[in-house]
């Protein structure tokens, strides 16, 4: 307790002072003795992905106690999707801040992060990385599966599929009514492979998480054991100095890619990895991602790609017997919060064969490679990326005309015009809305399939934009193209009736303009003027993120090299506060 204590020019003062306000909480001086250890309590009722978490967190204050050390709670912010305007994604790095700071400045050795909706653990193992005391992650888990009249039920693909068949007239009023009540039915994250999911799959493959944290139901008894041992693993941490930086080495954070791409993972993740690896002082770039992708068997039977659900999955052994399969592809020796290296924590279990439809063997995978794909050409520089296992064959390979969307609220407003002049074979791109245009970034990249076309019985088009999609969704979707529109990116400067180049095998995305018409459209070009978010946090985050190859984090959040230095300066990265 005597870390991180607040000076008043006299340590013996403030030694004292420090006691006397400790004394409420009924703990001894000999308590704070022991290993402190915070617990970043992030439960919200507007979050409710962490509407449940009270009861795992007394259970993680047992096992610390059992442990010798004293459990803290402390509050951090708590964001949930659907409940968060304009985007989660906006609000992720100042969650990362406020956790990093918060593990800084207080008095504790170690920090258990609750986790959940989907920017919260990435947030937090961003903070984390950068504190650099012990720290492990914990979740609230994934829900249990839904179901209606006999067909299992994920929230939130069948939300999307449902809502598309409910817009080209399949579904009635009365069963979208129907599906809508039976679609979330208990607490937790979503039950598919989305970014919560999926963010803790990987969590848990990088060494950050106990075996069995990520796929472990929020109802099931197992999870409060998992909140019982959480707490006792953190203070052997603690009595250990197993920091982030020990655990979430290169080898580790591609060991966590190798997991993405088994499972078939959100898209969302590529973002956070390339952050978290950031804040280490890591490189991370997107064309690692595709070469572990092209190399990776895809063998988790998860949706939105596959057939089965988290709940199955746990069912199966969980995320250990992804890893046990994928043994010939990890680094082993990486060492992990249970203070044993990976290979160690995996090495007695055996995956039972009824379940071998659930995670396909090494030898016998649901494809050959990975769940991701990044292209790269003049539309896309930089990079961007598409699940091609979640989408169309046909749409692979692809050349169409473009119809473009200049912002979310232009496609709002024409996505279902009658007069949209808009076919099958058309490419539907939307412009700013990435990190800076939008802002925030928000999961608007599933453009909706335009009524019209639903009607006559298509289901999956092109559709290109510089934001994200949600790791529940699935289409022939190419995502996060980078540079964004907002910050002169070639995606804003297609026209309609562009025509656009698909080619996933190839990894290529051409605008087929010459490159003087390329040139003579960037000339005119001006950058849009905004007239929201103009104060405050959400002004810092445009003038400071950046770029989705980059993660999305802001610039003067990335480590300063020692011989930088400071002097005279407040930023770390390029920014520009006036």
């Amino acid at each position: 307790m005597g870390n991180s204590q607040t000076s008043y020019g006299d340590a013996g003062f403030s030694a004292f002072i420090r006691r006397a306000f400790s004394r409420h909480l009924g703990h001894g001086p000999e308590e704070f003795d022991k290993p402190v250890i915070g617990i970043a309590n992030t439960f919200s009722e507007i979050n409710r992905c962490h509407s449940h978490v009270k009861p795992m967190i007394e259970a993680i204050k047992q096992g610390v106690i059992m442990e010798g050390g004293t459990p803290l709670e402390f509050p951090t912010i708590s964001i949930g999707e659907m409940f968060t305007s304009p985007t989660t994604m906006l609000y992720r790095n100042l969650v990362a801040m406020d956790t990093e700071e918060m593990i800084i400045a207080q008095p504790i050795d170690g920090t258990v992060l609750i986790g959940g909706c989907d920017k919260m653990a990435p947030a937090q193992l961003m903070g984390a990385a950068s504190a650099d005391k012990p720290a492990i992650l914990f979740t609230g888990g994934p829900m249990n599966n839904g179901e209606y009249k006999g067909r299992t039920l994920g929230a939130c693909s069948d939300c999307r599929h449902f809502w598309q068949e409910y817009k080209a007239g399949t579904v009635s009023e009365e069963e979208i009514n129907e599906i809508n009540e039976r679609l979330a039915p208990t607490a937790g994250h979503c039950m598919v492979m989305g970014s919560a999911s999926t963010i803790a799959a990987c969590a848990e493959a990088m060494g950050m998480m106990l075996p069995g944290g990520a796929a472990t139901p929020a109802t099931a008894n197992e999870r409060m054991r998992l909140a019982r041992e959480t707490g006792r693993a953190i203070v052997r941490q603690v009595k250990e100095n197993i920091r982030p930086s020990d655990i979430l080495t290169k080898k580790a954070l591609e060991n966590g890619i190798r997991t993405l791409m088994a499972v078939g993972g959100s898209t969302n993740t590529v973002i956070h990895l390339i952050a978290i690896a950031k804040r280490l002082g890591l490189s991370l770039t997107l064309k690692e991602f595709d070469e572990l992708s092209r190399n990776t068997p895809f063998i988790a039977n998860l949706r939105p790609a596959g057939k089965y659900q988290l709940q199955d999955l746990f069912h199966a052994g969980g995320i250990n017997a992804v890893l046990k399969e994928l043994s010939p592809l990890l680094h082993l020796d990486q060492i992990t919060v249970t203070g044993k290296t990976l290979g160690e924590n995996i090495a007695g279990f055996e995956l039972s064969e009824e379940y071998r439809d659930i995670v396909r063997p090494f030898e016998n995978p649901l494809f050959d490679e990975g769940g991701i794909a990044v292209l790269f050409g003049n539309l896309a520089p930089d990079g961007a990326i598409i699940k091609p296992k979640a989408a169309s064959n046909q749409l692979l390979n692809h050349r169409g005309q473009a119809v473009v969307f200049s912002s979310i609220e232009d496609m709002e407003k024409r996505i279902h015009d009658p007069e949209l002049d808009v076919t099958a074979e058309s490419v539907l791109v939307l412009q700013n809305a990435g990190p800076v245009g939008a802002p925030g970034m928000p999961e608007a990249g599933g453009i909706p399939i335009p009524e019209k076309l639903l009607k006559q019985g298509i289901r999956d088009m092109v559709r290109l934009s510089d934001c994200r999609m949600s790791g529940t969704a699935s289409g022939a979707v190419i995502l996060h193209a980078a540079p964004e529109a907002a910050v002169g990116g070639a995606i804003g400067l297609v026209q309609n009736g562009d025509w656009i180049e698909l080619d996933v095998e190839n990894r290529s995305l051409e605008l087929m303009v010459s490159k003087e018409e390329l040139e003579h459209r960037r000339r005119l070009w001006n950058p849009p003027t905004f007239e929201t978010y103009l104060r405050g946090y959400p002004l810092l985050y445009r003038q400071h993120v950046l770029q989705a190859n980059d993660g999305c984090d802001f610039d003067f959040m990335l480590p300063v090299k020692k011989e930088e230095g400071v002097s005279g300066k407040v930023l770390a990265g390029g920014g520009d506060m006036k």
